[in-house]
């Protein structure tokens, strides 16, 4: 088994805090930016950044379905972590100041793959898939701050 990791990033519009608030509101903006890959989602505990036990189920392939339930800590400044109690999966959000009072929000996903033949696939195709879903949620993010 080895770790894979997907990452990307995007700069938004709008005040750091303010994009921040947005992706730490369990509650009212996140269920908001989710894309069609994402199902069930319930905020079991808390709702607001840390403390906040969310649950979902992600399909990110036609026969790829994850059950989540994350466990929501903020160890930094603008910093969420999801980990995830049902597998190895961690997804940090950072959100740090860019130029011009815009904020620039990166989000990494790790989990610890498969091994043989399967986890290369996994290492090689999943990021990328990946990627293209967190693309779809920054997106969704950034027309939520900038209206």
């Amino acid at each position: 088994m080895g770790q894979v990791e997907a990452t990307t990033e995007r700069v938004v519009e709008g005040n750091p805090d303010d994009v921040y608030a947005a992706l730490a509101d369990y509650t009212g903006t996140r269920a908001k930016l989710l894309p069609e890959q994402f199902s069930e989602y319930e905020v079991r505990e808390g709702g607001a950044g840390a403390g906040t036990l969310v649950h979902w189920r992600l399909q990110a392939t036609s026969k790829r379905v994850r059950d989540c339930l994350l466990e929501v800590s903020e160890p930094g400044e603008r910093r969420l972590v999801e980990k995830d109690r049902n597998s190895s999966l961690v997804t940090t959000w950072t959100v740090t100041p860019a130029d011009d009072g815009a904020a620039r929000v990166a989000v990494t996903t790790t989990w610890q793959g498969a091994s043989g033949v399967g986890g290369f696939f996994e290492r090689t195709f999943a990021p990328k898939g990946l990627g293209r879903i967190y693309d779809a949620i920054l997106a969704r993010l950034a027309a939520e701050v900038e209206k």
